[in-house]
C-alpha cells in the first residue's frame, strides 16, 4: 500500500486495523481488545464531533489537551464521572494507537507528545494472614459445593492466579504430584504455576469427590445432585462471574470488613510473599507480570519492614 493511501485512511478504519493488529500480532486477550475498542471509540466520536473530520493526521497537542479535559468532565448516564485511573486508560489507549499509526507511516501527532497521567496513590486492598484463614475456613466442606468452594479459595491464595486464568483450568493440566501446572496468561504468555501443599491436598479431596464426566476443573454443582452428561464441558464450567460470587459469599460469611474479590486474593498472595522475604523478580514471575514496574505497586505495602531492618542494623 502506498504511503499516500495509508495517510488517507479514516480514523474508523485505522482503529479497526489497530484492533486487528493487537489481536493477531500482540496476542491481547478479548477483554483487553474490547476495552481498547471502547476507549478508542470514545476518542473517535469526540474527535469527529468537535473537528468535523476523521483524519488522525490533523491531531495536535492542543486537541489532546481538550480531549483530556473532556474526559475529566465526562459524566455517564447515571451521573458518575470517570475516575483518574479510568481516564488514564483512555489516554494509554490513545498513545498506543498513535504509536501504531507512526509505525504504519501515518503522519500524526507523536505518541511521546501525549503525556501519561501521573498515577494516583491508591491503597491496594489485601487480606492479612488471619483474615485469609477466616475466609478459607468459611465454606462447609461436608458437601461437594462447599468442598469445591474451599478448594477455589485455597488455589486462588496459593497461586495468585487471575480469575480468568483460574476459570479456564482443566483437570488434566494439573500435576498434583509435582504440585504445579502451566498456564497461558495475559498476553498469551506461558508460565509455570506452583501449588502449596495445603492447596494440593484440597484439590485431591475435591477431585476424589467428583463423579461427573467433565474435564473442567471448576464445575457448576447441580442442585439435584445428578449430573447431566449431555450438558457439555463448557456449559458445565463455572464462569468467572460465578467464581467472583463465591468469593464474595464467603467474605460475608467470614465477616471480613472489606469487599473481597479474586483479585484481592491475588494482592494478598503477592504481599504475603514479599512480606516473607521473596524478591520482587520472583514475585513478578509468579504473578505473570510482563514488567517488574507492575509488580512494584506492592512494595509500598512491605515498606514498614524497611524500618525494622534499619533498626536492626543501626541501633
Amino acid at each position: 500500500m502506498a504511503k499516500k493511501e495509508v495517510n488517507d485512511l479514516g480514523l474508523r478504519i485505522l482503529i479497526r486495523r489497530y484492533l486487528s493488529f493487537i489481536e493477531v500480532e500482540k496476542n491481547y486477550s478479548k477483554f483487553t481488545i474490547r476495552n481498547y475498542s471502547h476507549y478508542l471509540g470514545m476518542f473517535r466520536k469526540w474527535f469527529e464531533k468537535h473537528y468535523e473530520q476523521e483524519y488522525i493526521e490533523k491531531l495536535t497537542s492542543e486537541m489532546v489537551r481538550k480531549y483530556r479535559l473532556f474526559l475529566a468532565r465526562y459524566e455517564t448516564k447515571e451521573g458518575k464521572r470517570l475516575s483518574p485511573t479510568t481516564q488514564s486508560y483512555y489516554v494509554i489507549a490513545l498513545r498506543a494507537f498513535l504509536k501504531y499509526c507512526a509505525k504504519r507511516g501515518v503522519k500524526t501527532l507523536s505518541a511521546e507528545k501525549v503525556d501519561l497521567p501521573k498515577p494516583s496513590e491508591h491503597q491496594i486492598k489485601f487480606l492479612d494472614r488471619e483474615q485469609v484463614e477466616r475466609l478459607l475456613m468459611a465454606p462447609d466442606t461436608s458437601n461437594i459445593s462447599g468442598l469445591r468452594d474451599r478448594t477455589i479459595l485455597e488455589v486462588l491464595f496459593s497461586t495468585g492466579l487471575r480469575v480468568s486464568e483460574l476459570a479456564k483450568l482443566d483437570i488434566d493440566k494439573i500435576d498434583l504430584k509435582e504440585r504445579e501446572f502451566g498456564i497461558l496468561g495475559k498476553g498469551r504468555r506461558m508460565r509455570l504455576v506452583f501449588l502449596s501443599e495445603r492447596a494440593t491436598q484440597w484439590l485431591g479431596r475435591y477431585l476424589s469427590a467428583r463423579t461427573d464426566p467433565f474435564r473442567a476443573l471448576w464445575v457448576r454443582i447441580p442442585k439435584s445432585g445428578d449430573w447431566d452428561p449431555t450438558m457439555g464441558n463448557e456449559k458445565a464450567r463455572l464462569s468467572i462471574r460465578g467464581i467472583q460470587r463465591i468469593v464474595e459469599k464467603y467474605r460475608r460469611s467470614a465477616g471480613l470488613p472489606i469487599k473481597v474479590s479474586p483479585h484481592v486474593l491475588r494482592h494478598s498472595f503477592a504481599t504475603t510473599l514479599l512480606q516473607q522475604g521473596a524478591d520482587l523478580r520472583s514475585v513478578q514471575e509468579m504473578l505473570g507480570h510482563k514488567n517488574v514496574a507492575t509488580t512494584q505497586i506492592y512494595t509500598h505495602v512491605t515498606n514498614p519492614q524497611l524500618k525494622e531492618i534499619h533498626d536492626k542494623y543501626l541501633k
